[in-house]
């Protein structure tokens, strides 16, 4: 039995992708997984340092980890209508917000990569927060604006902020693609049969899940920072989605994409090497 560390974040999308997989719900055909359950931006942290066989992380980290790590088709976040938010308290407008302080949920969150990618004045004066932080730290005037990620788009408004920016929105307006949020990356060294096994066990996790809708709801609110049942399915319904199962050519063009952006832009270093195994 091979054991191996894999790495996600505790929000409904990713407790859910994984259950059957951390659960032995299906067949790991020889293979255990130690699952590490921590905050996206921390998870873009280990896996600089090398520390996680396999790991979600941002795309944004993505961008600077890709002579370690092998990026898999699987158990990503991409979709349509699901981008981060920059949200306010007051009656600010957009163009009023340069030089005013903006929370963000970390400096390697795709989140902050798009804020950049949009109007790098904005990301001058930045407060870096777990993104659960955030809606209050807003709130309470500590910053002037919040850059809102995960179960936060659907509960920001029951705390009385106001949408100020889609960035979602503005880059499937920019490209006509949908959003690459972040991904499940495998270290490069790792053996190609190994990485394509893993991959398709990820793909037989989610169906699992699809197909058994309710058994893994006790196991995702034991880590989702919003209980409310209703905003644990939106949340699902959003982030978990053909694009989860597969990243398929849109989601593969999307990914290249962003990163040509970044890299025209100096954000992330460029590289030549295939992101996935050969």
């Amino acid at each position: 039995m091979r054991n191996l560390s894999l790495g996600y974040s505790p929000c409904p999308n990713d407790t859910f992708i994984f259950y059957a997989l951390v659960h032995k719900k299906i067949d790991t055909a020889g293979l255990e997984f130690s699952e590490i359950l921590r905050d996206v931006e921390e998870l873009n942290r280990m896996a600089r340092d090398s520390g996680l066989d396999i790991t979600k992380a941002s795309f944004h980290a993505y961008g600077h980890l890709r002579d370690r790590y092998v990026l898999l088709r699987s158990g990503g976040a991409l979709g349509n209508g699901c981008g981060p938010l920059l949200v306010s308290s007051r009656n600010n407008e957009l163009k009023n917000l340069e030089g005013k302080t903006i929370a963000i949920p970390g400096r390697l969150t795709t989140a902050f990569l798009l804020l950049q990618l949009f109007d790098s004045s904005l990301a001058r004066n930045v407060k870096v927060m777990p993104f659960d932080k955030i809606i209050d730290s807003v709130k309470k005037g500590h910053a002037d604006a919040g850059l809102i990620i995960h179960e936060s788009r659907f509960t920001y408004g029951s705390s009385g902020l106001t949408k100020l920016l889609d960035l979602g929105e503005w880059w499937e307006t920019e490209t006509g693609l949908p959003i690459p949020l972040g991904g499940i990356l495998a270290r490069r060294e790792m053996e190609r049969d190994l990485v394509l096994k893993i991959e398709g066990l990820i793909k037989k996790s989610i169906e699992y899940g699809f197909s058994h809708r309710s058994e893994p709801l006790s196991y995702i609110k034991v880590h989702a920072q919003e209980m409310d049942d209703r905003v644990v399915d939106q949340h699902i319904d959003l982030y978990v989605n053909s694009y989860s199962v597969d990243l398929g050519e849109k989601g593969i063009i999307a990914v290249g994409e962003l990163f040509r952006r970044a890299e025209e832009k100096g954000i992330i270093p460029g590289y030549a090497s295939p992101m996935f195994v050969s």
